[in-house]
């Protein structure tokens, strides 16, 4: 048995009779339905559908088997007719309980009958409520929620705060009660407040759904030198002035203006501190992708100078592409010690492609076509031959042959005591008999002996001695008998 319907009654043992079923109160059945119904809180927004009218009330489906009831005066016009039917749906925000029956309210949708008391009620609540803005008074607004007079200060207004009523002037907004005080005669609403949750909301949902990589809509809301933003909604994105554009040295006010719709690829995102970078050009294809197609090396192409810089001059050759006329490929035959000398900024010249590097993004131009060096007619090693000293290193003598080509000669091959002074010894311009004794093909570059050539005519010396002497040559031996030989030599000179 139901221990709250029936009560057990003490009986003999062949004296059973049931106990008599007993009527619950009206206040335990309300006790129990309150018990299963739905809890809502203040402010708790739901979608309503009217079930039935009744005097002064409309009873709406809760979906737990229980209703709710909003005010008929929420819905009727200013002549006093009702502006809903059973059937009708719409959303409704609970305020409170109210001789058991839950009460809600539609205040958003601002019928004129709205009273001092659902304006309170919405303050308790935390409901928003609709408002025309009908005139502009010291400080902010006057405010008409129905017939009710209230007040918005400047500040509250919007998220900037508006000091031009002109553009709030005859508009409705919906507006959070902020202050109620004074049975009424005080009321002060807030329309920022709304839209600081609202931007809240927005901003929340973004964070969970925005990841690099995604493409992304939204408005320029400002352009700075460094870059523009854009409200993607609730939250701001920055495109740095280096994703702006593939074209270099373009101004962000030059591509993008306040209002601009643009669509653009998240970089990178920080929740952290709430710093989303995004990039334009990223949605553009790289122009260096193609460059080594369309720019081949000794190809004539057309340009206009966008920038000077000490070592030479940059050319825009197309949105994205620029290639670099160096200083030294400016001048028409005489040294120049600055670009400005021979171009300026927006002038427009053609040029000759000297060389193509995509992977560093570097484009070598010259406003002379590139001109194949000679080709130098290499020494064979062993040769001797005679040059004229060019220059003095630390490592050794740079030699300049007869042919034109100049070779280095270390200081280890130079013959001279360890620590000699080869300037005093060797002025510039000085005579010098060498001998080849390496040659790099690839590089053009010669490695040269004094004290091989030194050996060497020697060795002339001694053998056209032999050859005087009627002495076979033969008979020297190897050159390890040479010293010996030599000395001789050199007393029968004395």
């Amino acid at each position: 048995m139901n221990a709250e319907t029936t009560e057990d009654i003490p009986t003999d043992n062949n004296d059973i009779t049931p106990a008599a079923p007993r009527e619950e109160s009206f206040a335990e059945l309300f006790a129990k339905s309150d018990r299963q119904a739905v809890r809502f809180a203040p402010g708790q927004k739901i979608s309503a559908r009217i079930v039935s009218i009744s005097g002064d009330l409309a009873f709406i489906d809760l979906g737990d088997k229980s209703e709710g009831a909003i005010n008929l005066s929420e819905f009727r016009d200013k002549e006093g007719n009702s502006q809903v039917k059973t059937g009708d749906e719409f959303d409704a925000f609970f305020v409170s309980v109210e001789n058991g029956i839950r009460k809600f309210t539609t205040l958003v949708r601002g019928y004129s009958a709205v009273s001092l008391k659902n304006i309170r009620d919405a303050f308790e609540a935390g409901i928003a409520v609709q408002g025309d803005i009908k005139r502009e008074v010291k400080g902010g607004f006057e405010v008409l929620v129905g017939d009710v007079r209230c007040f918005c200060p400047f500040s509250q207004i919007d998220l900037k705060g508006g000091r031009e009523g002109g553009v709030y002037l005859g508009r409705t907004f919906p507006f959070k009660v902020l202050e109620f005080e004074e049975n009424g005669k005080n009321i002060i609403l807030s329309r920022r407040s709304l839209l600081e949750e609202e931007k809240a909301e927005k901003v929340q949902k973004l964070k969970e759904t925005l990841q690099p990589g995604m493409e992304v809509s939204g408005t320029v809301r400002a352009v700075m030198n460094f870059g523009a933003f854009v409200d993607l909604g609730g939250i701001d994105g920055l495109i740095p002035a280096s994703e702006i554009s593939w074209v270099r040295n373009e101004r962000p006010s030059d591509i993008l203006s306040l209002g601009q719709q643009v669509t653009a690829r998240i970089l990178s995102i920080d929740w952290n501190n709430n710093k989303l970078s995004l990039s334009l050009k990223a949605m553009e294809p790289d122009p260096w992708t193609r460059v080594a197609e369309t720019y081949t090396e000794g190809s004539r192409v057309g340009g206009r100078i966008v920038r000077l810089a000490p070592f030479g001059a940059f050319v825009s050759l197309e949105p994205g592409i620029d290639g670099l006329i160096h200083i030294s490929n400016l001048g028409t035959g005489r040294r120049i010690n600055h670009p400005k000398e021979v171009v300026e900024v927006g002038q427009t010249l053609e040029a000759y492609v000297l060389s193509v590097d995509a992977e560093t993004r570097k484009i070598s131009l010259s406003i002379h076509p590139k001109v194949e060096p000679e080709k130098i007619a290499l020494p064979g090693v062993g040769e001797t031959l005679e040059g004229k000293v060019e220059k003095i290193m630390p490592f050794g003598v740079f030699v300049k042959l007869k042919s034109g080509l100049t070779g280095l000669v270390p200081n280890s091959e130079m013959a001279t005591p360890q620590g000699s002074d080869h300037k005093k010894m060797f002025p510039e311009g000085s005579d010098m008999k060498v001998a080849v004794i390496e040659v790099d093909t690839e590089s053009n570059k010669v490695k040269l002996s004094r004290k091989a050539a030194m050996d060497m005519a020697v060795k002339q010396e001694y053998e056209e001695y032999l050859t005087e002497s009627g002495q076979a040559s033969s008979s020297s031996g190897s050159f390890g008998t040479f010293g010996d030989l030599l000395k001789a030599k050199l007393e029968g000179k004395k």
